[in-house]
């Protein structure tokens, strides 16, 4: 009879052991899915933390402002914040020329600048600003293909083929001309200046 109640006893345990050993389990079964959807939102944090970290020298230079001007064959991603600001500052001049924006045209370029034109004619900064105020030079779109653009120190440079679509004293067409602009950073702004030896084309 001991045996007997001995033998129940046993049974009764191992039956209640079985039985919480299964709660436990079950309890235990949710908590890989929410390790799991713990560690999916951490990657996706870390994913757009290290998205918006590569993008912030982009945002810092909006070209899509700019609707004249078009940037063809230009990896802008592979550039630096410094090679960025100087192609910003080429592009927001071409920009002002389709606008006629005399006074942004100023801010961006040394008062002494000079410029040769295809024909030969070589203009002051002021006479160049004027034709283009009093219509006789017209600029609608200006494309910058395959910009380089070279940094050292203060001066810069940046060299691509032109592509003009414009009015020049009545000669309505699309020039290409391939050129470099020369800039000195000047109270921490990129000035556009004339190169070292010879004079800028325009």
């Amino acid at each position: 009879m001991k045996r007997i109640i001995l033998l129940t006893a046993v049974l009764l345990c191992l039956t209640s052991c079985e039985k919480q050993s299964e709660q436990t389990a079950s309890n235990i079964t949710p908590e890989p899915e929410k390790t799991k959807a713990v560690t999916s939102q951490v990657i996706s944090e870390i994913t757009d933390t290290s998205t918006n970290e590569s993008g912030d020298d982009m945002e810092n230079y909006d070209f899509s402002t700019l609707t004249n001007v078009e940037l063809i064959n230009a990896d802008l991603g592979l550039m630096t914040d410094e090679q960025l600001s100087v192609l910003y500052a080429q592009a927001r001049y071409c920009q002002a020329m389709t606008d006629a924006d005399i006074d942004t045209m100023r801010e961006l370029v040394s008062e002494d600048m000079t410029y040769t034109h295809m024909s030969g004619m070589t203009q002051s900064r002021e006479e160049y600003f004027a034709d283009i105020a009093d219509g006789s030079l017209r600029y609608f779109t200006i494309g910058m293909d395959s910009p380089k653009v070279v940094v050292s120190g203060d001066t810069a440079s940046v060299t691509y083929t032109s592509m003009l679509n414009a009015n020049a004293y009545g000669a309505r067409g699309t020039y290409r001309m391939k050129g470099t602009h020369y800039y000195e950073k000047r109270d921490d702004e990129w000035i556009a200046v004339n190169k070292l030896t010879g004079k800028e084309e325009s």
